[in-house]
């Protein structure tokens, strides 16, 4: 514990400075988010892996170009009231005759600041595209004021990220392991061991439960989805899609949607697979019923209940409603 407090005493004398520059606080935007990996990638990649930041491994790049080429609209109001409110709240907190403060704003203001970085292009793609193939070489000729910016304060958030890796992260964490097998030598597999990410299985069986004096069945249906759709008139979010309405006639309408289990799951369970005993993928888990709140503390499965898709209304999903035919063909193993 002493060990833990350490490190808490020091991250305070920086905490500030780290989640401004390097947890990017103070750049509230998507486009500072793509800057910043466009140019830390174009110089992370060029090291050996195991040199890399984690997040430029060669495991993480495949999800991270995704990510960075997604041709998601990024809508520039929202953005500009997200990045002027965040350096405002920079300069609030560190003040005017902060370095990092005026190494960032330099004689500008919040608001000319972010309508200047907001002239950015990387709202486009192929502009993206064009900087991550064009390597260190691209990033550095680049005018464009969010790459910029990136540029010029990666030295600094990185000297932060090393100083809180070094100091915060990496005693905590062997700290946390010695804490760890003094509580299991003391209460040992009595309670359940912290998170580590590590693979966890969650047992439970299928199972409807009883709401308001009324029983609620263990699954949903299609056509169950659309008779709450006509019964609320369509309000949102009950409003479904017009491919939907549309492909009604060609469903099942008896075919499972979501089902309801007792295995305990919590935040950050979402996207797990559900397996049956014979380890058969039956589902995808998504939710837990507004129940499943109380096994934050204490694991009830009374009402508690996790909630997942049901693989057949995916795979009805998939055939019927969109035109997935490869994947189908997959799926059926063809």
């Amino acid at each position: 514990m002493a060990t833990v407090a350490a490190c808490q005493e020091k991250l305070a004398t920086f905490e500030k400075q780290y989640l401004f520059l390097e947890g990017s606080h103070a750049f509230t935007s998507e486009y500072m988010t793509i800057a910043r990996h466009l140019v830390r990638m174009s110089s992370e990649t060029a090291k050996p892996n195991g040199e890399r930041l984690r997040e430029y491994r060669d495991s993480n790049l495949e999800s991270l170009k995704y990510q960075l080429f997604s041709p998601a609209p990024i809508h520039p109001e929202v953005e500009r009231i997200k990045l002027h409110t965040s350096l405002c709240f920079m300069a609030e907190q560190l003040h005017a005759d902060h370095n990092l403060v005026q190494e960032v704003f330099g004689k500008e203001s919040p608001g000319p600041l972010a309508d200047r970085l907001l002239t950015t292009k990387l709202h486009d793609v192929a502009v993206r595209k064009a900087l991550a193939e064009g390597g260190a070489a691209a990033i550095q000729s680049s005018e464009d004021p969010f790459i910029k910016l990136a540029l010029q304060i990666d030295p600094s958030a990185r000297a932060l990220r090393k100083q809180f890796e070094e100091q915060v992260e990496e005693p905590e964490r062997q700290a946390y392991g010695v804490l760890a097998k003094l509580r299991f030598e003391v209460l040992g597999d009595r309670v359940a061991p912290d998170a580590t990410f590590t693979l966890r299985l969650a047992f439970g069986v299928v199972k409807g439960y009883e709401a308001e004096g009324k029983q609620v069945p263990w699954c949903t249906t299609f056509g169950g989805t659309f008779e709450r759709s006509e019964l609320l008139q369509a309000r949102e979010p009950f409003d479904l899609p017009k491919r939907w309405l549309d492909g009604k006639a060609k469903l099942d309408l008896a075919v499972p949607f979501n089902f309801a289990a007792t295995s305990d799951t919590i935040g950050g369970n979402s996207g797990s697979p559900v397996l049956n005993r014979a380890g058969e993928f039956i589902g995808i888990n998504f939710d837990r019923n507004r129940f499943g709140l109380v096994r934050n503390f204490v694991y009830t499965e009374f009402q508690a209940r996790h909630i997942s898709v049901h693989a057949k209304g995916i795979y009805q999903s998939l055939k019927t409603l969109y035109d997935c035919p490869k994947l189908i063909q997959e799926l059926d193993g063809k």
